[in-house]
């Protein structure tokens, strides 16, 4: 894996985290995804994982 292409997946995991929180917050409200926030979470940190390899 290219470093361009971890660093885009790092990039998007830290997008999709930062959603989640200000949907924490009730800045922005997603209503499709809120059933979803552990999920998202767990998956924005496996793509963490897998670019730091």
């Amino acid at each position: 894996m290219s470093r361009k292409s971890r660093n885009l997946m790092k990039l998007i995991a830290i997008i999709v985290i930062l959603v989640l929180v200000f949907m924490e917050l009730n800045i922005i409200a997603i209503p499709a995804l809120a059933p979803y926030k552990f999920w998202l979470s767990v998956v924005a940190f496996g793509m963490v994982l897998i670019a730091s390899r």
